[in-house]
């Protein structure tokens, strides 16, 4: 786990809690990420069920959070001392609060985990955590800064319905981001390089 970086936003949600083991999403391939998935039988892959989902959902946050700040930094590193255009320097304000919103989101999570579990969600754990996983992945790729709007949006909603206890919201976070994740896919841009 990792430390939190800024104080946790006041929460107001409560769930029960329970105590399982989180299986590894890393060793999922790909293809099963995006598949969909019956509801899981385990009761050890329920997404959010325990608080070591809520902290595992918590961690990938923080790092999808790390790779997007890099992400940034290296667009404006790109532009080599050169006047960025307002188009580009609205979308960089725009993910930088964003970076900061998925911390304080994950943060809330690390500090009351026990108050975010979700009962009966319906959807693995894993997946969950592979979709977060690949988003982490593909903000590292991508071509225009402006294109990862939504696939940051999606993560934010995907944290706040966590936040709020809704069930629903997290399983319409998860198809956002599965379908941005798709359409970063296809577009399978690169992302600028400094300038020397």
């Amino acid at each position: 786990m990792t430390k939190p970086e800024q104080a946790p936003a006041e929460t107001t949600a409560t769930r029960d809690t329970q105590s399982d083991a989180v299986p590894d999403a890393a060793a999922m391939p790909p293809a099963e990420i995006f598949a969909p998935s019956p509801a899981p039988t385990n009761p050890q892959d329920q997404a959010l069920s325990g608080m070591p989902q809520v902290i595992e959902l918590a961690d990938e946050l923080s790092t999808f959070a790390d790779h997007l700040h890099e992400r940034i930094m290296a667009e404006i590193r790109s532009q080599g001392g050169r006047t960025v255009p307002d188009h580009v320097q609205d979308a960089m304000r725009a993910l930088l609060d964003d970076e900061m919103m998925l911390r304080q989101r994950a943060n809330s999570l690390y500090a009351d985990a026990a108050a975010f579990v979700i009962r009966d969600l319906g959807q693995p754990q894993s997946k969950l955590i592979g979709l977060t996983k690949d988003a982490a992945r593909k903000i590292r790729r991508i071509g225009v800064i402006g294109e990862a709007t939504g696939l940051v949006g999606g993560l934010l909603s995907l944290a706040g319905a966590a936040m709020a206890g809704q069930p629903a919201g997290v399983v319409l976070a998860l198809d956002k981001i599965r379908l941005h994740n798709d359409a970063l896919q296809v577009l399978s841009p690169t992302p600028p390089t400094a300038v020397a």
